[in-house]
């Protein structure tokens, strides 16, 4: 790889993995919506809204491989005919219009962030599986899948690799483990000591360097790689972590979990209680085979680091 386009440059991940690839000594541009907006010092291309129509020209020039992060993501409680247009028009056409305008440059490579939701929301008796059958819940899945079996279907004209990652966290993480950040820190007690069942998570530094082995390292095309941090926790022992690195006592006690999946769904969060309860868990068995990865950072440190980031900067008030 000498040089990249990674569309979703500004947000959480891309920025991470703009400013990786930089270090890494790859040369990186940034593309964007808005011209206003920040990629790590990068160069950046503003590409507009994402679409089938979007011009990509600009942005592909003497790429050879391509990072799409670029999505609509998804937002509890939508549904409709409106928000599945909306999720597949970004998700899905402007996904297969980016691969088929990278074909037509010349691109070589085309890495993917799809979704564990593509797996649906609960993984049950056991981790799931790259080949196990997907089962999306929602539009924003949905949308994720149609995009993934469309970049299958290319990938004979061009090397194509997907990501399905579960839920990322890190310096810099906002949504809802920035919520869990800020719930830990509060001190209060705690509902939550029911919440036991396992789920997969992975450290922002983990996924770039997922995602920078899927396009340098030699591997089948189109191949489908979960990743993760390599080690499950509930939500509960989650929150004993963060309280321990933040030096604040345990203060759990026990709801039942169907008392307040009930009370969920009357107020409309249905989908964060599953989340509380529900295992979803995935095996990184495929992509420690095939391409010799392994989790760089120690889910460990990876929380302490994540910590200590939240900490400073909410005493800077940065948050």
């Amino acid at each position: 790889m000498n040089s990249a386009l990674v569309t979703g440059s500004s947000g959480f991940v891309g920025r991470g993995l703009v400013a990786e690839l930089r270090r890494r000594g790859h040369e990186a541009r940034g593309a964007v919506r808005r011209q206003s907006s920040k990629a790590a010092d990068a160069e950046i291309v503003a590409v507009g809204h994402l679409s089938d129509s979007t011009d990509w020209s600009a942005a592909l020039r003497e790429v050879d491989t391509v990072f799409h992060l670029a999505a609509r993501v998804h937002q509890a409680g939508e549904g409709g005919g409106d928000a599945e247009a909306d999720y597949r028009r970004t998700n899905t056409d402007a996904t297969v219009a980016l691969a088929r305008a990278a074909i037509d440059a010349g691109v070589r490579r085309f890495v993917f962030v799809s979704s564990v939701k593509v797996m649906g929301e609960v993984s049950a008796a056991r981790p799931f599986a790259e080949d196990d059958p997907p089962q999306p819940q929602d539009a924003y899945g949905r949308s994720k899948l149609a995009a993934e079996q469309a970049l299958a279907d290319l990938a004979g004209q061009i090397e194509v690799s997907i990501v399905r990652p579960p839920l990322v966290y890190g310096q810099g993480v906002r949504a809802n483990f920035l919520s869990l950040l800020k719930l830990a820190a509060s001190g209060w007690p705690l509902p939550l000591r029911a919440a036991t069942a396992p789920r997969s998570m992975v450290f922002i530094d983990n996924l770039v360097d997922a995602l920078i082995a899927c396009a340098t390292r030699p591997h089948g095309s189109p191949a489908t790689y979960f990743v993760s941090d390599g080690r499950d926790t509930s939500v509960a022992d989650l929150v004993r972590l963060l309280r321990a690195e933040m030096g604040l006592p345990t203060r759990l006690w026990t709801l039942p979990s169907g008392f307040v999946q009930a009370t969920a769904r009357i107020v409309g969060r249905a989908d964060a209680a599953q989340r509380l309860f529900s295992p979803l868990q995935v095996d990184i068995g495929r992509i420690r085979r095939e391409l010799g990865w392994s989790p760089p950072v120690a889910a460990e440190v990876a929380l302490h680091q994540t910590v200590r980031w939240f900490l400073d900067a909410r005493s800077r008030r940065a948050l």
